[in-house]
């Protein structure tokens, strides 16, 4: 007796564990395939004849793209299933590195990048659809920490395996295998059976039941909130060395070694928060207090000439604190999304990091123009403090998930 009770126990947890396996590995190629041409840009501008601002156009039309897209392909993962958003996002963003790698022009290399920024739309609204549907609701943290950890790791890896392509076949051979990756995945995903999500599945069968909008005051505070989240971190990613080496005489390979602790940390700091995301409730609180520290840590950084080994260190304790924040922040989207509105919540909160994004490089790169490299941690700082402020007003009851819908039907 204790046998059958315990078979589809252990039938629903192997399938959930293919689910987060699958959904995770598809997050690792959304972020090894947004650093794919950045990695490449000295191979581009050599053989596109351009300079580097044409080759950045490229990346603001990718966030621009990515940006307008994020809330449509949250509806319609609602809507005509979030497994087949996905396995679409997987193969166009594939695709669009293969073309570029057989057809090199400036103009592929645009076409390329409106592609893979549509791709890049689907990743979230999807992703985040299916762990919601599928995950035990005791470690929906932890399944959401796991997602993001394989999109950190995708990102850091990209460097060292873009490097080892083009030295073994060359930048269009390069371009091929990595798009590759993307429809192999897909395939893989439909091998290990990912199950769907949306598409209507839990539509109320009394036509007359109201439907809840998702276009709410909390989901449009959480999309300030994932605004300033992007701007807090993303000027010291993008600008911190090249600032440590101009305002604070930091060698390369200091500042280069600060860096790397502030991103590593980060990742360590994401698996440690999906632990604390399902132990706690209060995800807005826990994420005001690890940015509230992170904003004193990152004021230090910019009024102090720290040694190098401090420096390391209070990088690396920043970093970890904003990775700890991160399941929460997903876990506060949820929360505030209407019943079956999964992929559209997260949908409409993550054009906050595309604007960021798009903001970010424009606002810190004329910081650097200026010459006040201080004001890249200063202007950090009041991102953090802001941040922090808001994240005071976004705490929002659990809504119903969908799992938690049909357990109450059976």
């Amino acid at each position: 007796m204790v046998d059958i009770l315990a078979a589809p126990q252990q039938a629903k947890a192997d399938s959930a564990l293919r689910t987060l396996t699958g959904i995770s590995v598809a997050h690792w190629v959304s972020h090894f395939h947004i650093f794919v041409l950045p990695m490449l840009f000295p191979f581009l501008k050599q053989q596109l004849g351009v300079g580097y601002v044409e080759l950045g156009f490229a990346l603001t039309v990718f966030a621009v793209v990515s940006g307008l897209t994020q809330a449509p392909i949250g509806y319609l993962a609602d809507h005509i299933g979030a497994r087949k958003i996905l396995l679409i996002g997987l193969t166009v963003g594939g695709c669009a590195l293969i073309g570029l790698g057989l057809h090199l022009s400036y103009t592929s290399l645009i076409v390329c990048a409106v592609l893979l920024g549509l791709a890049n739309s689907v990743y979230h609204p999807a992703d985040y659809a299916i762990l919601s549907a599928h995950m035990d609701e005791a470690r929906m943290g932890r399944a959401f920490s796991i997602h993001t950890f394989a999109g950190f790791l995708g990102g850091a890896v990209a460097p060292a395996i873009m490097a080892a392509l083009v030295a073994s076949i060359r930048g269009p051979g390069a371009l091929i295998v990595a798009g590759a990756v993307g429809p192999l995945v897909a395939l893989f995903l439909i091998v290990l059976g990912i199950p769907d999500a949306g598409a209507n599945k839990n539509k109320p069968k009394d036509d007359a039941a109201p439907k809840a909008s998702v276009v709410t005051p909390a989901l449009m505070v959480l999309t300030a909130f994932f605004t300033l989240l992007s701007l807090s971190t993303s000027g010291i990613n993008n600008f911190g060395v090249v600032a440590l080496m101009g305002g604070y005489g930091a060698s390369f390979s200091t500042a280069n070694i600060a860096l790397t602790a502030f991103l590593g940390a980060s990742a360590a700091g994401v698996l440690a928060g999906g632990y604390l995301a399902d132990w706690t409730h209060r995800h807005s609180q826990l994420a005001a207090a690890c940015f509230a520290v992170n904003a004193v840590l990152v004021l230090l950084i910019a009024l102090m000439n720290l040694p190098p080994v401090v420096l390391t260190l209070a990088m690396g304790l920043a970093g970890f604190l904003g990775g700890v924040i991160a399941p929460s922040r997903d876990m506060m989207v949820r929360n505030a999304a209407p019943p079956g509105a999964a992929g559209r919540a997260f949908g409409i909160v993550s054009t906050g990091f595309n604007f960021g994004g798009i903001v970010s490089p424009l606002l810190f790169g004329w910081i650097m123009d200026q010459h006040m490299p201080h004001w890249v941690f200063g202007a950090s700082v009041v991102f953090m403090v802001l941040t922090v402020l808001l994240a005071s007003v976004t705490e929002h009851k659990p809504q119903a998930s969908a799992g938690a819908i049909q357990a109450k039907a059976r």
